[in-house]
């Protein structure tokens, strides 16, 4: 994979994690398992109103969309970064399959010490 990939999944999954861990948290607490804290309140009024909460933005891609409409964009992105992911490893397949077809074994061994 390449440094820009890369960084975008590392991204990606932080975003992800963070959205996950403060729904399962909010839903507890709405359940009474847990308090409600200062900044859960602030994150279930921001999904009442249909905003992207606070704490969410500071580790995600700039958007002034609401809710609704950040979620679909997200699923979009993480879509794309996904379809990247294996158009890549398809052309690595390739051309490793190409270096075993064309190249001896220590020409290849050569070969991929280099890469």
């Amino acid at each position: 994979m390449n440094t820009v990939l890369q960084q975008e999944v590392l991204r990606f999954n932080r975003l992800l994690g963070l959205i996950r861990s403060t729904l399962k948290q909010l839903q507890q607490a709405i359940k009474g398992e847990v308090v409600m804290s200062p900044e859960l309140e602030l994150i279930s009024q921001a999904l009442f109103d249909n905003k992207i909460p606070e704490q969410w933005m500071k580790r995600s891609f700039p958007s002034l969309k609401p809710l609704a409409s950040y979620i679909v964009d997200f699923v979009n992105r993480l879509k794309f970064i996904q379809e990247w992911i294996q158009r890549s490893s398809k052309r690595i397949l390739v051309v490793r399959l190409l270096l075993h077809a064309k190249f001896p074994n220590w020409c290849q061994a050569g070969l991929c010490s280099k890469v």
